[in-house]
């Protein structure tokens, strides 16, 4: 059977996704690798590269903070705190391949982030991921011109918080 690299990232998806909901909750109990191993166990007969997901999920948990503060000024309107969850967490790992898995070409690490973004964000995640992640790919390469910061629309799951005059209503630039 062929490594399924695509069930990897959904099973490293979904433990840091469990990682960050626990630690939240202030968990004491939580265990990184009993999560990790019981995921993988539970999709053990479909995947082959047991050791791509180890290395995702222990090299994002790792390197977040890292991969947070090169993150950040792609999308410098969206706080990393404000990002929903499961976008920051695709953006982590799709990063986290960009530098870390020279033998997967950054379009599929892009575009398999995108798939992600489509499967477990938002409306708009999706457009969000391929936008920052583009961006930090055109940075890496070298592109100035094209290595502007993503303009691409916030995933509707936040919701903004009001400001502190609340009778003054702020127009949105129009869009051409």
């Amino acid at each position: 059977m062929a490594s399924n690299r695509h069930l990897g990232r959904i099973i490293a998806l979904q433990t840091l996704y469990e990682q960050e909901m626990r630690q939240d909750s202030e968990d004491v109990g939580f265990n990184l690798s009993e999560v990790l191993n019981r995921n993988i166990v539970r999709y053990e007969n479909m995947l082959d590269d047991v050791e791509f997901v180890n290395k995702l999920v222990l090299g994002v948990t790792k390197q977040s903070a890292a991969l947070d503060a090169k993150l950040q000024p792609v999308a410098p309107e969206w706080p990393i705190d404000q990002i929903a969850r499961m976008d920051r967490l695709v953006l982590r790992i799709g990063l986290y391949e960009l530098e870390n898995e020279a033998d997967v070409p950054p379009k599929v690490v892009i575009n398999e982030a995108v798939e992600l973004a489509k499967a477990f964000g938002g409306d708009n995640s999706s457009k969000f991921v391929n936008g920052v992640l583009g961006t930090l790919l055109r940075q890496r390469d070298g592109d100035p011109e094209e290595a502007k910061p993503a303009k691409a629309k916030k995933p509707a799951a936040k919701v903004k918080k009001p400001t502190a005059d609340a009778t003054k209503v702020a127009k949105s630039p129009k869009k051409k």
